[in-house]
């Protein structure tokens, strides 16, 4: 399996935060059908086996699924989350959230119950961005369920995290038990050459064997504006793109179970697996590094993008 896996959040919607190099593209619902499944279909054949979504990736559990069951292949690994609902309901140009965070057991029993329609592929269910604010990690409701759900089903327990807190989140998580076990296997965390605040914790995290999933791994494509230099020098020394450059990073840096490919298109997810062709000196790593952003900058940055 390749280090690199394939995330869903811009496949199974017509609007995200995220670079697409076509604006005009068709956004009707068959049309992403179509083209999820193609993209599905073109990551296995290159090699990626680890698929992520969640349901408010709009029709992004759905597209899975139904791909999934065609193909019938027994060596992928499917993750998904809950807390979240999609709420845009395909409405182009949405006005406010086009997602709902909601951390209560209610939300984890009714989610849980289309999502289990992944299983026996599904391998990894996580708490979709989970916070100190929203008190899912002091909810012994939601926590006991998750353990039921882990007892009676073998998955790995996890969570994702965004935010400046994200190394609070990660050190409360790891140390939560029910009954002699402890509940969470797998952190999916937000990590890249602008955001590296939670480098140490990470490493202890892998040191303790939990497997961690990167996301974000080119910033939604804010590495493509105002590209530094030095992205670009090394981009043109490996003859390979930027977004290549910035996944080789996190792998060589931090060497995590999984880095998440957030493409929209077959050209962008070929681009991205060619961050397996080379790998980044020693030096190079520690210039990448000089790259990093104040956390409270770079989350307050990210708050201002547009779902386009």
């Amino acid at each position: 399996m390749t280090k690199i896996g394939l995330g869903l959040a811009a496949l199974g919607r017509p609007e995200y935060i995220n670079i697409r190099e076509d604006k005009n593209i068709d956004k009707s619902q068959e049309a992403f059908r179509k083209n999820g499944k193609e993209m599905l279909e073109t990551a296995y054949q290159l090699g990626i086996r680890y698929f992520d979504t969640a349901p408010s990736y709009g029709k992004g559990e759905q597209f899975l699924q139904e791909w999934q069951t065609s193909q019938n292949y027994t060596d992928t690994i499917l993750a998904t989350k809950w807390g979240y609902t999609y709420v845009a309901n395909w409405q182009l140009g949405y006005k406010g959230d086009h997602e709902v965070k909601e951390h209560s057991i209610e939300k984890l029993i009714e989610q849980w119950e289309t999502s289990k329609k992944l299983l026996p592929n599904l391998k990894v269910y996580q708490i979709h961005s989970a916070t100190i604010e929203s008190g899912v990690l002091e909810n012994d409701k939601v926590l006991k369920k998750l353990a039921e759900i882990k007892k009676n089903t073998g998955l790995l327990i996890g969570l994702t995290t965004s935010g400046t807190q994200q190394n609070d989140v990660l050190k409360e998580a790891v140390q939560i038990k029910i009954g002699q076990q402890y509940l969470f296997d797998v952190f999916q965390v937000t990590y890249n050459i602008y955001e590296q605040s939670t480098y140490h914790t990470l490493v202890e995290l892998i040191k303790q064997e939990k497997k961690i999933i990167i996301k974000e791994g080119v910033a939604n494509g804010r590495i493509f504006n105002n590209t530094p230099p030095l992205l670009g020098r090394l981009s043109d020394k490996y003859n390979i793109g930027i977004d290549a450059v910035a996944l080789r990073f996190i792998i060589d840096s931090l060497t995590p179970s999984i880095v998440l490919s957030g493409a929209f298109s077959k050209k962008q997810l070929k681009a991205n697996l060619k961050a397996l062709d080379f790998k980044l000196t020693q030096e190079e790593l520690q210039k990448l590094q000089s790259l990093k952003m104040n956390s409270d900058t770079y989350w307050n940055e990210r708050k201002g993008l547009n779902w386009n």
